[in-house]
């Protein structure tokens, strides 16, 4: 979501109501707490949690809607104060821990970059951790990153651009190393599936587009993932959403 008051403009309730499900991960929300429509608080029909950045006004931030109520919700790496950006909140459904993430954009400068990267590490080290605990771990979200050529229109052209570097790439093997696997990929392994369009040039009317919205799972959550899509037709943002199916995920 690029700005949630913008797409409360542009219906996202009436596409939430009509989509229903059973939660909802928002990333770059762009929103203080009193900033938030209050529509949404009121007729969205869903427990809301948000996390805003406390670093600079208007950026970043993630939301969880939820239909039931989790046993639990987490903030950041270990509380709010360890992600003042609002990149991260988890959700526990018994031993179900659902992640929502909007991972850094390393365009900006090395020192983004660099942020990019140590973000990429605790992260992995974080949900590793989740799972020798016992967790199924689910994660969803703005990766910033597309992994593989098939994962963009133009991987040429993009090959030094932060988004599908060499070693944003590699960490993104790393991570599926460790564990973890690209629900997409398990049923969709055709090309031309992207989830984010430039704004310009019509780039999304073409399918000019990146694949860097991802939903992963752990290993132990493989035989329960039934689904996974793009609406690619869904307007509103440059990102559009993305989803899975899963049966019975809790023991």
């Amino acid at each position: 979501m690029n700005g949630l008051r913008s797409v409360a403009k542009k219906g996202f309730l009436t596409w939430l109501h009509e989509a229903r499900p059973d939660v909802l991960l928002l990333q770059e929300t762009r929103v203080e707490d009193h900033q938030i429509p209050k529509e949404i608080l009121e007729q969205s029909g869903y427990q809301t949690f948000w996390f805003s950045s406390r670093r600079k006004k208007g950026y970043s931030g993630t939301a969880i809607f939820s239909r039931s109520k989790p046993d639990s919700v987490s903030y950041g790496f270990d509380g709010p104060a360890s992600d003042d950006e609002g990149r991260i909140i988890a959700a526990c459904f018994g031993d179900l821990l659902i992640y929502n993430v909007y991972f850094p954009n390393g365009k900006a400068s090395p020192e983004r970059l660099k942020f990019k990267m140590d973000f990429y590490e605790a992260f992995q080290k974080k949900v590793v951790a989740d799972v020798k605990s016992g967790k199924k771990v689910l994660i969803g979200g703005d990766v910033n990153t597309a992994h593989h050529p098939i994962d963009l229109a133009r991987p040429k052209d993009n090959e030094e651009i932060s988004g599908f570097l060499p070693m944003e790439r590699a960490w993104m093997d790393r991570f599926e190393a460790a564990g973890f696997f690209d629900i997409f990929r398990i049923f969709h392994p055709e090309p031309d599936q992207y989830t984010w369009w430039s704004m310009r040039s019509g780039a999304r009317a073409r399918n000019v587009g990146w694949r860097i919205d991802y939903f992963y799972a752990s290993e132990n959550l493989r035989s329960s993932v039934k689904d996974a899509f793009i609406l690619p037709d869904v307007p509103g943002s440059d990102h559009c959403p993305i989803g899975v199916n899963l049966e019975h995920p809790s023991s």
